[in-house]
């Protein structure tokens, strides 16, 4: 059975073929399909899936390195098509997005910083294995309204709740407020610590959006 769009762009990333996810990036530019919707169920759904065979003990680093480098070349061609849709409109309110210390994973926390930018946003991204201290630093001078931090480790995620209270005691909230999202994170666990939540890249949009609404 032939695939579809979407599922070949996933297939793309769980194999590791950087030239079939840039060529079906490139598709779908030159078409002028739906870009956010061939990131999230195409491309985003692949490294999903490759970080579930790593997860289970079927991929190793090879594969997971190979996949990224799948979903990096394809938002190569996505993310100026995305931002250049856009538009010349000035930029909504900023955003620090970083992982948090001790997590190295940066896929999916570059996933939403691509978005949050093709949507309007300032994006000021942190990378990976940020400290907590360089949150809060950050959005002090920016002026952010937004600190997004990801973790994907249950082990690293309560540094999700020190930001919210290192932001509270620099005196930054309630104007800036914390986004978390993460494999082990969940709405319970955002309300629990006073933060809001996002379980994919495209949801992230839609909550910053309503943050500074």
């Amino acid at each position: 059975m032939q695939m579809n769009e979407h599922e070949a762009m996933c297939q793309a990333v769980v194999d590791g073929d950087a030239a079939r996810a840039r060529a079906l990036a490139r598709g779908i530019v030159d078409s002028q399909g739906d870009l956010l919707a061939a990131v999230e169920h195409g491309f985003a759904a692949g490294i999903r899936r490759v970080g579930e065979l790593w997860e289970e003990g079927e991929y190793f680093l090879p594969e997971l390195v190979q996949g990224a480098e799948a979903m990096k070349a394809a938002m190569e061609i996505l993310n100026p098509a995305l931002v250049a849709g856009r538009g010349p409109a000035p930029a909504r309110a900023g955003v620090v997005i970083g992982t948090v210390r001790g997590d190295l994973h940066d896929i999916g926390k570059g996933l939403v910083a691509t978005l949050l930018s093709a949507h309007g946003f300032e994006v000021h991204d942190l990378g990976s294995d940020v400290p907590i201290e360089a949150f809060v630093a950050r959005a002090g001078e920016t002026g952010a309204r937004i600190v997004a931090a990801s973790a994907l480790l249950t082990t690293t995620m309560t540094a999700q709740r020190d930001l919210v209270r290192a932001i509270a005691e620099a005196g930054l909230a309630p104007r800036v407020r914390v986004l978390v999202g993460g494999a082990p994170t969940s709405a319970a666990w955002a309300a629990e610590i006073g933060a809001a939540h996002a379980e994919n890249a495209l949801r992230a949009v839609t909550v910053a959006e309503g943050l500074v609404a």
